[in-house]
């Protein structure tokens, strides 16, 4: 059971920052954030998309220099901070976006930067470290396996591994069970209940405020870049942070769902679909104006569904027809012509190009759609781009900075502002509010909903099955790169979803034709 309240025997910090600052393209993200850890607790850091939570946490880690202000540790200032003199300090990180190199091996990447090598081989002693710490951890992956083949959420446990395999004493996870299944985040938190009574320090960033009032002692809460408060969780609320977070009350609620018309046409069907290990028969429909989920534990191929559909991966099997054409196998390009687009699980590596702006991220794809005799007409590219601004709320509007100076949720926002701008018939979302905080979650939410009242079709995947059952009007069961049934969202619970899932019954659900 997780420990609610528990108290750090030490008073003393050992992290502690003062008056730090941060600026981007001359925007202010930090404004005198000072903060203060101890040893043997699990501090959350708390607030809204662009409130600087992951910019506070690269910042411990080394990967930002502050622009003013200390940072001390034990007690002692330390001067210039980087990434290797934090981890020859005792500070690790495990990243928001996965940071592996994808062609060496799990232990490699493990191990990177302290390796004990002889020529190109993994002596024996490494061996020997990565099974004792695999066997500590229990997540069942192969030292030797390529980092790069594996799911995204076994990458996740990579970073995991690599960041415990420092032996810090003050670790900072941000977001560590964005893209993990409920099982795979209690693992963690079973692993960051134990290193806590070992004395470390623990910097937890994430938006599952229930994760937060569960397993973690005390909260500093962020707004606009500085900090609200900091408080004991003990007896604090959930309807509490979100009020300290926004700065007003938000009840988290789903959207009145619009039912498709009875004679609305199917847009998408698939029937025996196979790709790989991980799809092995996949059958589904989806109608037009209609939102349809895919339920399944991680690891279930629902993203792999995803990117077959799209033409991501080659189909070896099954038929693939939309809007009343066979889609080719392994044909993205013409998928997206076609109107059946895909926004990643993997934003990162998949979605945004770092170095452009936010305009230039949303309207690449496009650009001959915004040109006329070869020039770029920046009027209309501006006049589009500043419509999908103001419909997702994106903050700051600025559509020239940066899209890698952008928080995770605006990153998010983006791309899918990107797909919108095509009108596309069928959108397929793969966990679209991960890494999102609630007011965020609730525009996307309403953006989700009104798509499908004005006709477009919605594939949704996410981690969160409550989050399936607020939003679709049907929802497929998927287990082993099957699909197993359907069921009405809502006639059944999230916990029956599991239930299902987990055991193999799915009474609740009906056979598919």
């Amino acid at each position: 059971m997780p420990e609610v309240g528990h108290q750090s025997s030490s008073t003393e910090s050992l992290l502690s920052l003062r008056g730090i600052s941060k600026q981007f393209d001359g925007i202010k993200v930090l404004s005198d954030v000072s903060l203060d850890v101890r040893a043997g607790e699990i501090h959350a850091l708390i607030g809204a998309n662009g409130a600087g939570k992951s910019t506070v946490g690269k910042i411990v880690a080394g990967y930002y220099r502050r622009d003013a202000g200390e940072i001390l540790l034990a007690g002692q200032t330390v001067g210039l901070w980087t990434p290797h003199r934090a981890l020859n300090s005792g500070v690790a990180m495990i990243h928001q976006e996965i940071q592996l190199v994808p062609g060496l091996s799990v232990a490699d990447n493990v191990f990177l930067g302290q390796e004990e090598r002889r020529g190109f081989f993994l002596p024996k002693g490494n061996r020997e470290r990565y099974q004792q710490l695999e066997s500590e951890l229990a997540f069942g992956i192969r030292g030797d396996a390529i980092a790069g083949t594996l799911p995204l959420y076994r990458q996740q446990q990579v970073e995991i591994m690599r960041a415990l395999a420092r032996r810090a004493d003050v670790i900072v996870m941000d977001e560590p069970t964005a893209i993990l299944g409920p099982h795979e985040a209690e693992r963690l938190h079973d692993i960051m209940r134990a290193l806590r009574a070992k004395g470390r320090a623990i910097i937890y960033v994430t938006h599952f405020l229930d994760h937060v009032l569960s397993h973690c002692d005390r909260a500093t809460i962020m707004r606009d870049g500085q900090v609200v408060e900091t408080c004991v969780l003990s007896g604090r609320r959930r309807s509490d942070l979100v009020e300290a977070m926004l700065g007003r009350s938000v009840t988290q609620s789903y959207p009145d769902k619009r039912t498709p018309a009875p004679q609305a046409p199917t847009i998408l069907h698939a029937r025996g679909l196979t790709a790989g290990s991980a799809v092995r028969d996949v059958s589904l429909d989806v109608r037009k104006g209609e939102i349809v989920g895919l339920l399944g534990l991680v690891g279930s191929g629902r993203t792999e569904i995803l990117r077959a559909l799209a033409g991501v991966d080659r189909r070896d099997g099954g038929d693939v027809i939309f809007d009343g054409r066979a889609l080719p196998s392994g044909d993205r390009h013409r998928a997206r012509q076609s109107g059946l687009v895909l926004l990643p699980e993997d934003r990162r590596r998949q979605g945004i190009f770092p170095e452009e702006s936010v305009c230039a991220n949303m309207t690449l794809p496009y650009l001959s759609r915004f040109s006329r005799f070869g020039f770029v007409r920046r009027g209309a590219e501006r006049a589009a781009v500043g419509k999908r601004i103001r419909q997702f709320a994106i903050v700051p509007s600025n559509m020239n900075l940066k899209i890698r100076g952008q928080s995770g949720g605006n990153q998010q926002k983006v791309l899918m502002a990107r797909w919108l701008l095509d009108d596309p018939g069928l959108i397929m979302l793969d966990e679209p509010t991960r890494g999102v905080d609630i007011g965020s979650r609730q525009r996307i939410y309403d953006v989700i909903v009104d798509m499908a009242a004005c006709g477009m079709a919605v594939l949704l995947v996410s981690s969160d099955f409550e989050e399936v059952l607020g939003l679709a009007h049907r929802a497929y069961l998927i287990r082993e790169g099957r699909t197993i049934g359907e069921v009405a969202p809502d006639r059944v619970a999230a916990d029956d979803i599991t239930r299902m899932l987990f055991s193999g019954d799915n009474r609740t659900g009906r056979d598919l034709p």
